[in-house]
């Protein structure tokens, strides 16, 4: 069950998809667009859950609410996690947030990566011509940048001819990351950082100085700071990069500030994450005379995408940024 009141922010965007509810406007597919942790899912569950409940007597509501949060109603499909092989390969874990069939996934060869292959299109394409048992079906997808080439033709395919009564609503970090077809047939709606006045609240048994620390790091982003806040584990590891970070930029000794950059040499999340601790702690320090190192930080950042020598490109910019 998604409560409105367990939803941070995005008031505007639940009024409008309310309208669309009442005003008998539903599009056949909705596209929830902004940055990571800002919220998409929980608003993407709770418009489903608002599309489900129409037509359903006052006294059976709680029982279909119960189904939609188990993610056991007939006419609810979530493709949220997926089934990886030696990352995340529990079903339990996954049926938490995805209810559309993935065993192919474990088959021989099994997947490796966090992506939408066009097997997982056919799994969820074999449910959604199933009958529904309401005015509406409803299927949830995760990140649609996840989606190869043909997964994503695929999907396009179902998109052009949809299937009666079923409501898709996707979400995406990046719409230049889509195919401008499957962006221009669903009905974008946008979705913001949050103010902290908006985000406070949730910081109100946090120490003054976390509560900080958590709003700055978290960007506006609920999802970010919830984590933060529930996990001290990863509040200390937070508080830690912040502090070698800022340690880099303090640093006039290079080999003091190639060793600070050890974490970029690697691909991961580790590496994105200093990173951004990088960014943060520029911007804390920002002076007249920082422009040089904003650009050399820019450049670091695209430079790192590609597959060149992530060591030589940390040390050009340990060098470029010295004597700033």
């Amino acid at each position: 069950m998604v409560r409105t009141s367990e939803i941070v922010g995005h008031q505007f965007q639940r009024k409008q998809l309310l309208a669309d509810i009442e005003q008998g406007n539903v599009a056949h597919a909705y596209l929830f667009s902004g940055s990571s942790h800002l919220g998409k899912m929980p608003v993407a569950r709770w418009f489903a859950q608002e599309l489900l409940l129409q037509d359903v007597p006052e006294e059976k509501k709680d029982d279909v609410r119960g189904q939609i949060e188990k993610l056991v109603h007939p006419d609810l499909m979530v493709l949220d996690q997926l089934w990886i092989d030696g990352v995340c390969d529990d079903w339990s874990v996954i049926a938490r947030t995805s209810n559309v069939p993935q065993q192919h996934r474990s088959k021989k060869p099994p997947a490796k990566t966090d992506v939408i292959s066009i097997d997982d299109v056919k799994g969820l394409q074999e449910r959604l011509f199933e009958t529904g048992t309401g005015t509406w079906s409803c299927c949830i997808i995760r990140s649609m940048e996840r989606m190869q080439d043909a997964s994503a033709n695929a999907f396009l395919k179902i998109l052009e001819e949809p299937p009666q009564g079923v409501v898709f609503i996707l979400t995406t970090q990046t719409l230049s990351s889509l195919l401008p077809t499957v962006v221009s047939r669903s009905r974008v709606v946008r979705f913001h950082r949050l103010a902290n006045t908006e985000l406070g609240p949730l910081l109100a048994d946090v120490s003054e100085d976390d509560a900080k620390f958590i709003l700055h790091l978290s960007q506006g982003a609920p999802g970010r700071l919830i984590n933060l806040r529930d996990d001290p584990d990863l509040l200390r590891e937070q508080r830690l990069m912040h502090s070698k970070a800022l340690s880099f930029w303090k640093s006039k000794v290079l080999r003091e500030r190639m060793y600070l950059l050890k974490p970029l040499h690697q691909r991961g999340e580790e590496s994105e994450q200093f990173l951004q601790h990088l960014s943060f702690t520029l911007r804390e320090r920002l002076s007249g005379d920082s422009s040089r190192n904003v650009a050399a930080l820019m450049e670091l950042s695209e430079g790192l995408k590609t597959n060149a020598h992530k060591q030589l490109l940390a040390q050009r910019f340990a060098l470029t940024t010295v004597n700033s």
